[in-house]
């Protein structure tokens, strides 16, 4: 092989193998298809099992997978325990005393690792555990981009600065959102994941007690579980009228001044997206389609592909 010959075919390896690492970037549905085709399987009746026990649950499988892609990726670093090199982000303000039912993700995963040990990533898991819980719970389907890797490090300070706060106004809920490439309408339907869960009543306390943007009613009524002072922990659903289905009435909540949070009635402030609420509380058909595409753009968040990260064994620690 003359000098010439060689350089083209040395030129010709660099090419392809950049094709290639090109194309491990790319998240696929059928990633599991040959290396794990019960996986998707496997997450549903595991999901579907735990929502059944406590329907709650399907929120807070739903809020993980959000609370992780808003931080540097979808990479399951919300996961993390702390360690020696790292502070995890279960601290962080955002998810202390927040975050909930961790060992629902070990079960999933044992079950998975079960079927294919070592193969799909707690990332993945989070993702398809969201659509799967938002389905359990009367919502839309949507496909799942699938060949995440799990990262091996966590950052509390980008979870305390990047998770949008229940006090955020408009501008600051529309600049959290444009910051992870977000419109605003993409920010707007995503908020109607707020249609199932509970919040805490630290997280509203001061717009019961201060604010006139709310039902004097429904304020009222939510005294009674959180009073000025003490009391924290104690919760109140997200949407007043159907915490646990998945459905438009988060928006027609908005309209009557009945958004629990402080970032919630936001949006139905008489700013630019007052409209999308308008649009979104009379046509569940058209916030069903937009909140499927909306999450999927979710899960592709700087996620970690190719030799990038690990498929962790156990969620909660690096390999």
């Amino acid at each position: 092989m003359t000098s010439s010959s060689f350089l083209k075919f040395i030129s010709l390896g660099l090419v392809l193998l950049l094709l290639l690492n090109v194309a491990s970037a790319q998240l696929s549905p059928t990633f599991y298809s040959t290396s794990c085709p019960k996986a998707l399987s496997t997450i549903q009746t595991a999901v579907k099992a735990q929502v059944n026990k406590e329907r709650r649950m399907g929120a807070s499988l739903l809020r993980l997978h959000f609370h992780d892609c808003f931080v540097n990726g979808c990479d399951a670093s919300v996961l993390l325990d702390d360690t020696a090199s790292f502070t995890g982000e279960k601290t962080a303000g955002a998810n202390a005393n927040s975050l909930r039912r961790l060992d629902v993700v070990d079960t999933i995963k044992t079950q998975v690792e079960a079927v294919c040990p070592g193969v799909v990533s707690c990332a993945d898991i989070l993702a398809v555990a969201a659509r799967d819980s938002v389905v359990a719970l009367g919502g839309p389907t949507w496909t799942v981009q699938l060949g995440r890797r799990d990262s091996t490090t966590a950052s509390l300070s980008t979870a305390n600065s990047d998770i949008p706060a229940p006090t955020l106004d408009l501008s600051g809920l529309t600049s959290a959102f444009t910051k992870k490439g977000f419109t605003a309408r993409e920010m707007v339907v995503l908020s109607g994941s707020h249609t199932i869960g509970q919040a805490r009543c630290t997280t509203f306390r001061a717009r019961l007690y201060n604010e006139t943007t709310i039902d004097t009613a429904y304020a009222t009524s939510l005294k009674t579980s959180c009073p000025s002072t003490g009391s924290d922990n104690s919760v109140s659903p997200l949407d007043a009228t159907s915490p646990i289905t998945f459905d438009n009435a988060y928006y027609k909540n908005l309209a009557i001044k009945k958004g629990l949070l402080h970032s919630d009635q936001q949006i139905f402030s008489g700013g630019s997206t007052s409209t999308l609420v308008n649009s979104y509380s009379t046509n569940s058909a058209v916030f069903f389609s937009d909140f499927g595409k909306a999450m999927v753009k979710m899960g592709n968040l700087s996620p970690l592909t190719g030799t990038s990260g690990q498929i962790r064994t156990n969620c909660r620690k690096t390999n």
